[in-house]
């Protein structure tokens, strides 16, 4: 679900009774399209900046065998080439160095690059598949002008073309386009058409994301992908296809499938090339760099830093990961310290762990993070993995601009940490973490590198410096239910009590939701009795009525907080027993319910201007509709409708304001398209009646 406006440039909306007749006129339809693009997904996005490039010299061998399989003026047998190689290997910059060459071809009176696509699990529209079509459509109509009246004519015969299936969406907006310019295809040149990242695709949920950890329907939306990329080739239009990703089981099993494999020239990465030749390019260069900074004199007399010897012993221990010496050379260009002596360290003063030894083909780079990891001081490393463990759970919940330092300004009092003690417990981790790095139309990247997450994960690999997520989230949630404790009607809520009123109910969940561990009863009701100190009416006002969203990229809480029985968020799916054999617990889900429901009712029914702004505001808008969504879930009969005073509320409101009630309605209505459970609700409040 998405707060977007998806009729931003839309005219002729009619709300009332929720019927829409849009029309795109004809200077909008191009404009109409970007508006719903994912923009970011493009290799020179203000999103991606500075793209990822390949080193100059390195890379080489993969970038010609691309290359040499695309051709601008004759297609290739094999229309699509997929390369794959595993995490941290380069692939993004492989793409996006492919893109800036086709892009910067000189002689020729066509651009060869046709589109791009670079998928990024961590951002909200590249990381699904949803505008993947209309992006690359869009990219089209500028890039080969032929096709620009064409794609404008199918926006504008039908603007609802932009929320129609995919696979609709192809045949409309490319595949038909390009049909319409009849024999003069057969003469275009070809062009390119790159997808990066493709293991990245995953549910965009923001519930899938956050309580799921990305893992369901991940296969299912990447294979969709390559299922439209095959669609999409098999009209023999003037177009190839370059995707990258990791070699995922399932990927590798679709494209070696008949038949897939017919129409795919799949290349290994790691087969293609000299990598220990492309990491050295890499490493004399950093380190000259590196060595210009020093002022003072080497500790070796007459050997300058840093010497053949050593440049040596450092290209042989990276064992051809590019990613291994990037990060060993983020960890010793550091202001605060000597690179030199950072570099003796990791060159030779680390013992291999025996658990690390033959874990993984990146055992090495799993050595290095924990290398990274011991040169802070060691009485803080225990504040340091709290910290993590904050950073990595709570990294899809801030908002795209903010910055570490910001988020922990958040997060340190929920912890119980003093103001800017999460700051200086991670001063040396600046190789592994982008501490100061803000991105004004991204989502915030604190970590350098999933590996880095990956490692902290997984006890083998990080061994005392394994952090535990469960463990965060009840940290969090304490903290949350401890500011809501606080929060009354007059409060001027800062940024932590924001972020309580948007969170705690996700951390509630997640808190609960291991299936590996048993059930914490006394640390549940020692959090139960906790939260209900807090008054609940007021603090669903004031997480009703925060124009300002602060540092938080979410709006609402789980719909389920609004069950009024065992279903409910609180209540753990692992043990729904409690809420049979506890009148606590039915206490806390009762109370709830209804003050969630006064606090709507309030809203809804006050005619105070301001309250009125708030009913259309867009946070109001999206817990109304979750609301709504789970009131259609647990209601039995029509006694349940004609008794819910939210609906009844609503009734009224329509009766007294229509117009601002079809605005109201027209919203849910976009935020739930073509959801039976809103529509079946909006309909009922609609009926006629007397007002």
């Amino acid at each position: 679900m998405s707060n977007v406006s998806y009729f931003g440039n839309a005219n002729n909306v009619v709300a009332r009774k929720l019927t829409f007749n849009t029309y795109v006129s004809d200077g909008d339809a191009l404009q109409f399209l970007y508006t719903h693009s994912a923009t970011g997904a493009i290799h020179d996005s203000d999103e991606r900046f500075p793209p990822p490039v390949c080193h100059p010299g390195t890379r080489q061998a993969v970038v010609g065998r691309i290359a040499a399989w695309y051709g601008y003026l004759t297609l290739p047998k094999k229309r699509i080439m997929w390369v794959h190689a595993p995490a941290g290997y380069g692939k993004t910059a492989v793409a996006g160095t492919v893109s800036k060459i086709l892009e910067e071809q000189e002689g020729l009176d066509f651009c060869p690059l046709g589109a791009t696509f670079f998928f990024w699990r961590s951002s909200p529209e590249r990381n699904s598949p949803a505008c993947f079509i209309i992006t690359i459509a869009y990219q089209l109509a500028t890039s080969i002008p032929e096709l620009k009246p064409h794609i404008e004519n199918a926006v504008k015969q039908n603007p609802m073309i932009l929320k129609k299936a995919l696979e609709a969406q192809l045949v409309k907006l490319i595949v038909e386009p390009f049909k319409a310019l009849g024999q003069y295809v057969e003469e275009m040149p070809n062009r390119l058409i790159i997808v990066d990242g493709l293991d990245e695709c995953i549910n965009s949920n923001r519930e899938s994301r956050v309580a799921k950890k990305y893992a369901e329907d991940q296969e299912k939306v990447q294979v969709r992908v390559l299922d439209l990329i095959y669609a999409l080739q098999s009209y023999r239009l003037p177009l190839s296809f370059l995707i990258l990703s990791r070699p995922e089981p399932w990927i590798k099993q679709h494209i070696e499938s008949i038949p897939f494999k017919d129409s795919v020239e799949i290349v290994d990465f790691y087969e293609v090339g000299d990598h220990m030749s492309d990491v050295e390019i890499y490493i004399r260069a950093e380190l000259s760099r590196i060595a210009a900074t020093i002022d003072h004199p080497s500790n070796d007399g007459d050997v300058e830093w840093p010497g053949e010897s050593l440049v040596q012993k450092f290209i042989v221990k990276t064992d051809g990961h590019m990613l291994y010496a990037s990060t060993v050379l983020g960890h010793i260009d550091d202001p605060y310290d000597d690179p030199r002596t950072r570099l003796d360290n990791i060159l030779n003063h680390s013992k291999p762990s025996s658990d690390l030894a033959h874990s993984t083909p990146f055992s090495s780079l799993y050595q290095l993070y924990r290398q990274v990891l011991q040169s802070c001081p060691e009485s803080s490393h225990p504040l340091t993995i709290e910290v993590l463990e904050d950073l990595v759970v709570t990294r899809y919940l801030l908002r795209d601009d903010t910055n570490i330092p910001r988020a922990l300004a958040i997060l340190d009092p929920l912890s119980g940490r003093a103001a800017g003690s999460g700051v200086r417990a991670l001063r040396g981790l600046h190789a592994v973490l982008r501490l100061h790095t803000t991105s004004l139309s991204g989502p915030p990247e604190w970590f350098i590198h999933s590996s880095f997450i990956t490692f902290l994960q997984t006890p083998q690999l990080s061994l005392e410096f394994t952090i535990d997520e469960t463990k965060a989230y009840r940290r969090l949630l304490w903290g949350c239910l401890n500011a809501m404790s606080n929060i009354t009607l007059q409060t001027v809520c800062e940024d932590h009590h924001r972020f309580a009123l948007n969170e705690w109910a996700w951390f509630w969940r997640l808190s609960w939701a291991s299936e590996n561990k048993p059930f914490a009863e006394g640390k549940y009701f020692s959090m139960l009795r906790k939260l209900l100190e807090s008054d609940f009416e007021a603090c669903f006002f004031k997480a009703f009525t925060s124009h300002e969203r602060g540092q938080f990229r979410s709006s609402h809480a789980p719909e389920s907080l609004y069950n009024p029985g065992p279903n409910n968020c609180i209540v753990p799916t692992s043990a729904r027993y409690v809420y049979d054999s506890d009148s606590l617990v039915r206490q806390a889900v009762s109370r709830l319910h209804t003050s969630a429901e006064d606090a709507l009712v309030h809203l809804i029914s006050q005619p105070s201007p301001t309250d009125r702004a708030y009913v259309l505001d867009a946070i109001f808008v999206v817990n109304l509709s979750c609301y709504l969504t789970e009131f259609t879930r647990w209601a039995e009969g029509v006694k349940d409708w004609e008794s819910n005073k939210v609906l009844q509320a609503l009734k009224k409101f329509r009766c007294e304001k229509e117009k601002p009630f079809n605005l109201l309605a027209n919203s849910i209505k976009r935020l739930w398209l073509e959801h039976p459970a809103v529509d079946k609700v909006v309909d009922y409040i609609c009926q006629d009646a007397v007002c």
